[in-house]
């Protein structure tokens, strides 16, 4: 009697593919777009009998489906080294994934601009650099230096502000009070006065949540 099932390797990948998840096929569809565009070029480079134009043509959709196989890379490539926060559907919880540099960041909306914060629990305020202020629409040349803060580089100067309105996701408050720093900050820091705003706040595998 003949036997009609597949050879066992073929048994074995079938059943391999039928267990990944939508992101690895999707990885090995832009590997094999590379693959197609790698090999399409030694193809066109090799047969040289062929008319300048087709090989031209042949060339100019290798570069094609190289481009489509590297922008594909680049997404999963960007998501590891800068992963993004993931607000759920109904709108009251947030996961912020561990940034590489072992901070977290969180991207909120302040005044219809998007501005990314460094949050930082041994912090007090909500602290504006100087560009991130002038963004918002603060005129940073009206307000009154007058605080002193001391941080690692030193003391640096700190005038009060108010944020007339910050979402992120379905949350929303309005009429934040901040903190804009007159030294040099290379980004803003999101300190425990806003996270207090939050019921919930934990650390786990390298994931924070923030519910609300």
């Amino acid at each position: 009697m003949v036997s009609t099932s597949p050879p066992l390797s073929a048994a074995r990948t079938a059943t391999y593919l039928l267990g990944m998840t939508a992101d690895e096929l999707g990885r090995i569809a832009y590997i094999a777009l590379i693959g197609m565009a790698v090999g399409g070029w030694l193809f066109a480079d090799a047969r040289r009998q062929l008319g300048q134009t087709l090989r031209n043509l042949l060339i100019w959709a290798c570069i094609f489906l190289g481009t489509i196989g590297a922008v594909g890379l680049w997404e999963d490539v960007r998501n590891d080294v800068a992963p993004r926060q993931l607000v759920l559907e109904d709108g009251g919880r947030i996961e912020i994934p561990i940034s590489f540099d072992g901070h977290y960041y969180l991207e909120l909306r302040v005044n219809d601009e998007e501005v990314e914060f460094v949050i930082d629990t041994g912090a007090t305020d909500m602290v504006l650099s100087i560009g991130d202020a002038a963004r918002l629409g603060i005129n940073t040349d009206e307000l009154a230096f007058t605080n002193i803060a001391r941080t690692a580089n030193g003391e640096v100067r700190t005038a009060p502000a108010v944020l007339e309105r910050i979402e992120v996701g379905g949350i929303i408050d309005m009429d934040v009070p901040v903190v804009v720093n007159g030294g040099e900050m290379d980004a803003s820091l999101l300190g425990m006065r806003y996270l207090q705003r939050f019921d919930r706040i934990e650390i786990s595998d390298d994931t924070m949540v923030l519910e609300r």
